[in-house]
């Protein structure tokens, strides 16, 4: 078993090689444990101290995002050959001595994607400011809601992949990936598990390129959700938005009425009848397009099945053509 220990750094020279040197040089039930780090156009010496620990460096020449370096990650570690990937952040904040416990679910064959989780034990919730605590716990209910099961944290990114879930990854979001990834997994019905861990609540060095605007923060995370959501369940998305805009058509054309009950007319609110028709009839055109995508996503699902055989194949044929005599 090969374990991948992925990193995304953006100048993070302060902190990468201690992240480095505290990860675990062995492990109970993995045989090779290889560090990957992947530089996003870091300024500073980041990819030169990563280097010189012994990391495999990928090299960004300008910041593309946390979501383009992890895809860039996730396709060195598959050439690497990973059994098991894990993603932990470069500055510090989550203890490399917990690899052990977050993949441990894998090595047991409980689930094949894992999350750390900072907010499963109560005990171990982090001092975070509170409008921050506040979106973690939204975006965890609303992700709970969505894929019909509950987590706590669905936005830490201290997680491990086995490669029945790696391999199921097709991921478009540059910002970030952490709730792409958690809808996508829970929607192929892959098995989840949250491991409870103790974290440092906020960065020792600089902010987060992530989360250092939280209103920026949620609208990009809440537009990479919807967008999922969308491409995975299309027709509960469009049906949900059409019976909204019928709704609103209904109480257009109940006031319309009323008006003309009271005042035996419907002038001068004819206007509301021409709205009510309109949202009715969009209501109906959404629906329409989301039994068509409905139909469209049996096509995804087959498209996502076969690229998942076809990486599966080609990495266990290199695998047997590297283990050949």
């Amino acid at each position: 078993m090969k374990l991948v220990v992925q990193m995304p750094a953006l100048n993070e020279s302060r902190t990468i090689a201690s992240v480095i040197e505290q990860v675990p040089r062995s492990i109970p039930g993995i045989t090779e444990i290889q560090v990957l780090v992947v530089d996003d156009g870091s300024t500073d010496d980041t990819g030169s101290l990563a280097a010189a620990r012994g990391a495999v460096v990928v090299r960004h020449e300008k910041p593309l995002g946390v979501g383009a370096a992890f895809r860039s990650g996730l396709a060195r570690a598959t050439e690497l050959d990973a059994d098991i990937i894990v993603t932990i952040d470069s500055d510090g904040q989550f203890n490399p001595a917990d690899i052990p416990r977050v993949i441990a679910p894998i090595l047991e064959g409980q689930a094949d994607f894992v999350t750390a989780s900072r907010f499963a034990d109560p005990s171990l919730t982090p001092e975070m400011p509170g409008l921050k605590k506040w979106g973690n716990d939204f975006m965890a209910a609303w992700i709970s809601s969505l894929v019909g099961h509950t987590f706590h944290d669905v936005s830490c990114g201290f997680r491990a992949y086995s490669r029945n879930a790696y391999l199921r990854l097709v991921l478009l979001g540059e910002f970030t990936y952490t709730h792409e990834t958690f809808l996508s997994l829970a929607f192929a019905r892959i098995p989840i598990r949250e491991v409870p861990v103790s974290v440092r609540g906020t960065r020792e060095h600089g902010k987060s390129r992530v989360a250092n605007n939280l209103f920026k923060y949620g609208w990009r995370t809440a537009c990479i959700i919807l967008k999922t959501y969308r491409d995975y369940k299309p027709l509960r998305f469009f049906t949900h938005i059409a019976a909204v805009m019928m709704i609103a058509a209904f109480w257009f054309f109940a006031f319309l009425m009323a008006v003309k009950f009271n005042t035996g007319q419907f002038t001068p609110h004819k206007w509301s009848g021409f709205v009510a028709g309109a949202l009715a009839g969009a209501a109906l055109a959404l629906y329409l397009v989301g039994l068509v995508a409905e139909m469209l996503d049996r096509l995804r699902v087959a498209q996502d099945e076969m690229l998942f055989r076809v990486r599966r194949m080609e990495l266990d044929l290199k695998r047997r053509n590297r283990n050949a005599p």
